[in-house]
């Protein structure tokens, strides 16, 4: 365990070349042609192997492919019949994987927020610097610390108001004998107290906290990476301060987040409402906080929530659901879930930060879940449209959270991006062996070793031409995937 003070100093970080290579494109017209009729064709592959490192590996299948999905990824239907399927990594396990170690890290008076790392001692390995979503948190990427750890200096970090980054004093307590026990919450006393004046758990609030924790923890330009909540500032740190990114992963990034107007750029709007997520909480917000925080606090809610959210309900997340009830049982966590749900929106839209991102250079990735129920994948096509040159990756089966669903997949995914940059484009990103898939896109399986079973996992990656067919057939495939439960 380490504790890390704000007054933590470290040497002037430099500004990041953006030499990186880029997939080529420079638009996205949506298709002319006329939709191809639909036939299917029973396929029988045969895959070979070529040792350790081999790209394929045997495999002999049956299946039926249709026209239209080779139509759509730009592969003549003469290629439809190769099908390869890539032996990838499994996870490292006990002495293999790199240790994890823990701190507390002071930003200002009152506000301590937790942290992990895990890393190599080289240092010139890349940093790389995960976030976590909405209502989970640093042991959402156990898997990538022990894994990525091995040859990158790894960190992730729990927001202020979620996980372990909870006040360890009431914000604003009642100050009357009898009402502050274990089961009371905190935050609706008369008054704040002087360190929580100003306090609301903000997508502003946590934007500025990524910025500080590279600045004076880290002390150098990171990758950053994050899922749901943790995308949307992910990119909004990086499109603020540019100098501190190397590169930006998201995972099923939340494309919004806040439902009320920023006093910032909306200073008469945001008047209108009385209350914008600060400390001490209304007396009405109580009673619906205490009625919503009952039902969704409850553990058969969250084990249906994780149900809803993992595609593979093979997935153990035992470790995950425990740490979440965990949390729920702060005092704090009722009050901070109202501020979080009251608090404004953030001073910049997530199409703004792309926007930005793309114009100062900062490289960006995408790695996405195709069940996901929330975030459907039409986001993040939405993105790759935005930015044609960005990799998009599609990932099946996975929903919300494909970093824990299926890490081998991320892991090896990130590793190839990871490397792509810091070679500075002299090594191809994962799937990019032919240069008309730059364009076109391919679909691949990953298949990988999961305690002593072999498991395979679909992964497209798109090119920088998508046509409207590519978006329609991604919206009907998701609909589809979604309605059956898959068990493998």
């Amino acid at each position: 365990m380490e504790v890390v003070s704000c007054s933590h100093s470290c040497s002037a970080l430099h500004q990041t070349p953006r030499s990186a290579r880029r997939l080529p494109g420079t638009g996205l017209g949506l298709g002319q042609a006329r939709a191809p009729r639909f036939r299917r064709t029973a396929i029988l592959c045969v895959g070979t192997t070529s040792g350790r490192d081999s790209r394929k590996v045997n495999a002999t299948k049956g299946f039926y492919v249709s026209d239209v999905d080779a139509t759509l990824q730009g592969i003549p239907s003469r290629k439809a019949v190769e099908v390869e399927k890539v032996m990838i990594q499994g996870l490292p396990e006990g002495p293999d994987s790199s240790p994890i170690s823990t701190g507390f890290w002071e930003w200002k008076p009152k506000l301590t927020v937790y942290y992990e790392r895990s890393g190599t001692e080289n240092s010139k390995a890349p940093a790389v610097l995960f976030l976590p979503g909405f209502g989970v948190g640093t042991f959402h990427f156990e898997k990538q610390l022990r894994d990525l750890g091995r040859d990158h200096k790894v960190w992730t970090m729990d927001f202020l108001g979620q996980g372990m980054s909870l006040p360890y004093e009431d914000p604003a307590p009642s100050g009357m004998a009898g009402e502050q026990s274990e089961e009371a919450f905190w935050g609706f006393g008369q008054d704040s107290q002087p360190w929580a004046e100003e306090l609301v758990y903000s997508v502003d609030l946590w934007q500025n906290q990524v910025q500080r924790f590279v600045e004076e923890v880290i002390c150098e330009p990171v990758y950053i990476v994050g899922n749901s909540l943790g995308g949307f500032v992910a990119l909004y740190f990086a499109a603020s301060s540019p100098h501190l990114v190397k590169g930006v992963t998201l995972l099923n990034a939340t494309p919004f987040w806040g439902f009320f107007p920023n006093p910032a750029t909306s200073p008469r709007l945001s008047k209108i409402f009385p209350w914008a997520g600060t400390f001490p909480l209304p007396s009405f917000v109580r009673k619906l906080t205490e009625a919503v925080w009952q039902k969704i606090s409850d553990p058969r809610s969250i084990h249906d929530i994780l149900k809803q959210v993992y595609a593979d309900h093979s997935t153990n997340v035992d470790k995950v659901f425990s740490r979440i009830v965990e949390i729920t049982q702060h005092p704090a966590a009722a009050a901070s879930f109202a501020s979080i749900m009251f608090a404004p929106r953030g001073q910049i839209s997530f199409q703004e930060a792309i926007s930005r991102c793309q114009s100062q250079g900062v490289p960006i990735s995408l790695m996405y879940g195709r069940e996901d129920p929330w975030v459907r994948p039409i986001w993040g096509i939405k993105v790759k449209q935005q930015v044609p040159e960005a990799p998009y990756y599609e990932i099946s089966p996975a929903g919300h959270c494909p970093h824990d669903e299926v890490p081998e997949v991320i892991n090896y995914l990130l590793r190839g991006w990871l490397k792509n940059l810091e070679s500075e484009g002299s090594i191809d990103l994962p799937f990019l062996e032919e240069p008309s898939y730059a364009e076109h896109g391919v679909s691949k399986e990953l298949e990988f070793v999961r305690e002593g079973s072999r498991k395979s996992v679909s992964v497209r990656l798109y090119g920088s031409k998508i046509s409207l067919w590519s978006q329609l057939s991604s919206f009907l495939n998701t609909r589809a995937s979604n309605s059956r439960v898959v068990s493998r």
